[in-house]
């Protein structure tokens, strides 16, 4: 493990009234300790963790469009407004890693499109030639390696559940050797064994177990009881 931990720094300057320091989260997060190799942000959407990741790729030197220390592109509001009001702890300190941001994953690709000597590193061919779901894979098992940390936004949204196992399978192989913090709301990706799950849903933001997240809660009583859940979901339409 690298990364050991997270300070917010409560500068003079900081209005708790303004985006992102008016997030509950935010308001109310001292520190957080990284304590495994994988790590998962948990909440709702605005729920502050997205917001953590983004900062903790500003301060690694990672573009926050997403990418390495060595893609530069710009994307609008990619730029980390949180990035400079951190402080990371190390031991020790890495340089080498990633930032996949789902959202802007499309822009990256583009990138990567004006370099072509740097392609064989991502598969031999051109992201926007795969689909969405074999790009992110491409990347993920071309891209990654050791002694490296790895901050993944959603990486679900482009995954089907298969690809979702394989990604699991991908940060297994590197577990030992490289560190991965993950946003998801995936389930399938939540269940890795042994990662620390930490909730942004609660104040200050603190770790929770699989079983008491609302992803797996919801997802298992909707796939034990369906007739039972899209029953009480249209209720009103039966009025």
């Amino acid at each position: 493990m690298f990364l050991r931990g997270l300070e917010i720094l409560r500068k003079s300057n900081i209005n708790p009234n303004v985006y992102p320091f008016s997030v509950l989260a935010i308001q109310n997060l001292e520190a957080i300790e990284f304590k495994t190799n994988v790590t998962f942000f948990v909440g709702e959407n605005g729920s502050g963790k997205s917001t953590i990741l983004e900062a903790i790729a500003h301060q690694c030197g990672f573009n926050t469009a997403g990418g390495g220390k060595n893609n530069v592109y710009e994307v609008d509001a990619s730029q980390s407004v949180l990035g400079d009001h951190i402080r990371l702890s190390w031991m020790p300190k890495i340089t080498n890693g990633f930032f996949l941001r789902a959202e802007t994953f499309y822009h990256f690709a583009s990138h990567l499109d004006t370099m072509p000597e740097s392609l064989p590193y991502y598969g031999g061919r051109s992201l926007h030639e795969q689909s969405h779901g074999e790009a992110f894979l491409s990347l993920f098992n071309h891209r990654f390696g050791k002694k490296a940390i790895y901050l993944l936004d959603e990486p679900e949204a482009a995954l089907s559940p298969a690809r979702q196992l394989a990604l699991l399978r991908i940060i297994k192989d590197l577990e030992n050797d490289a560190q991965f913090i993950i946003a998801t709301h995936s389930p399938i990706l939540l269940g890795y064994p042994n990662a620390q799950i930490l909730s942004f849903d609660d104040y200050p933001v603190g770790e929770i177990k699989y079983e008491d997240t609302l992803h797996y809660i919801i997802t298992r009583r909707f796939l034990e009881n369906r007739d039972t859940v899209l029953k009480e979901l249209f209720a009103d339409d039966d009025s």
